[in-house]
């Protein structure tokens, strides 16, 4: 095989490839990434059984032909070098790649093990913009459970509903849920995509423009840009009826700033105790939003915070870091947190967005 590709784009491709490599010991092979030099371009491949993606890459073919090299070492190597163009030439079982002031050869492995990146036919398919997708997954993909005991909880669901694609993501301590507007109603069956995949599936999408097509079929997601072809497994099971544990109704309300509240949190963490634990004093009739920290070690901290309220006083605690994740789906220069009562989750919107909604559960006293 023989290409001269332009070395951005080669560098891109490649450290995208490279992040999805596995670090399988008793499957080395997984370390590994192919390039395939195709009739127009290069197809640079990598998986870890988990997940797979193949990135199309431009370039002036001079000879077809595959190669299997080690991806850390390739992407090492390529992100050091800074001629614009690098030719890439396999010669006696060696990766040549060559630049105007740079030679350097790579041992290849046989790419007889390498696996096959699935190209199953979609049951189901629709069309998002790739940017709503990325808002969608980035705005929940952080509530979803770190244990991998109950597999739905580990993982980001995405559903329909009256043309929205609704992502959402739950603990059961906090949950995130995201509405995305569809160019078209879509119709499909809901999906639960393991977290951990979707950490890569964001990396791997991250800057990408354009129509993203997405596939569903048995067990697996296939996500198709003009020039990213990506796979992943579906989790198998049932994500919880999230809507019922949902308020219905508002008994106190305060509305502040949001720079204001992340301000505040800031200063009362400092005093927090192991658990993170906050202390949300709400009062309606003193117009008094105060917060409360203690730490037997350190000391306590008392703020208040400027809002606008209604309602009933209510006094609740909550984990800090809870709190302090939902601010980066919000995008309002105002954040309206809604109670419903002692032991009742808060939810937290921003005042000029309805589509993103993070609910938190409090914790005991």
């Amino acid at each position: 095989m023989k290409i001269q590709c332009v070395k951005e784009k080669l560098q891109i491709a490649i450290s995208k490839a490279e992040k999805i490599t596995g670090k399988n010991l008793t499957l080395p092979i997984l370390s590994n990434i192919l390039l395939e030099v195709k009739k127009d371009n290069l197809v640079i491949s990598s998986t870890n059984l988990d997940i797979g993606i193949e990135i199309t890459v431009p370039g002036k073919v001079t000879e077809t032909g595959k190669v299997v090299v080690p991806g850390n070492v390739l992407y090492s190597l390529v992100h050091t070098l800074t001629d614009p163009k690098i030719t890439l030439e396999t010669k006696d079982q060696t990766l040549h790649i060559s630049s105007d002031n740079t030679s350097t050869t790579i041992k290849t492995v046989s790419d007889e093990d390498f696996p096959s990146i699935p190209n199953i036919p979609s049951r189901e398919s629709f069309e998002m913009n790739t940017e709503g997708f990325l808002d969608g997954i980035r705005s929940v993909f952080y509530a979803a459970s770190v244990s991998n005991m109950k597999p739905e909880l580990s993982s980001v669901y995405i559903t329909s509903d009256e043309g929205n694609v609704i992502f959402v993501a739950t603990d059961s301590f906090r949950l995130a849920e995201k509405k995305i507007k569809s160019k078209k109603t879509p119709n499909f069956q809901d999906i639960l995509i393991p977290v951990k995949n979707v950490v890569e599936i964001i990396k791997t999408l991250d800057g990408v423009s354009g129509d993203l097509s997405i596939q569903i079929s048995e067990g697996q997601l296939t996500l198709r840009t003009e020039e990213i072809y990506l796979t992943s497994r579906l989790v198998d099971g049932n994500f919880p009826d999230y809507k019922q544990i949902i308020p219905k109704e508002v008994s106190t309300n305060a509305t502040v700033l949001k720079q204001d509240f992340m301000n505040s949190l800031r200063t009362a963490n400092i005093f927090s105790d192991k658990f993170n634990k906050i202390k949300f004093k709400v009062s309606p009739k003193e117009k008094q939003f105060v917060l409360q920290t203690k730490n037997t070690d350190l000391g306590e901290n008392t703020t208040l915070i400027d809002a606008a309220f209604s309602g009933e006083e209510i006094e609740l605690n909550f984990n800090h870091k809870y709190i302090v994740d939902s601010f980066q789906s919000i995008y309002s220069d105002s954040i309206s947190l809604d109670f419903n009562g002692e032991g009742k989750p808060m939810i937290i919107k921003g005042v000029s967005d309805s589509n993103f909604l993070y609910l938190a559960m409090p914790m005991s006293n």
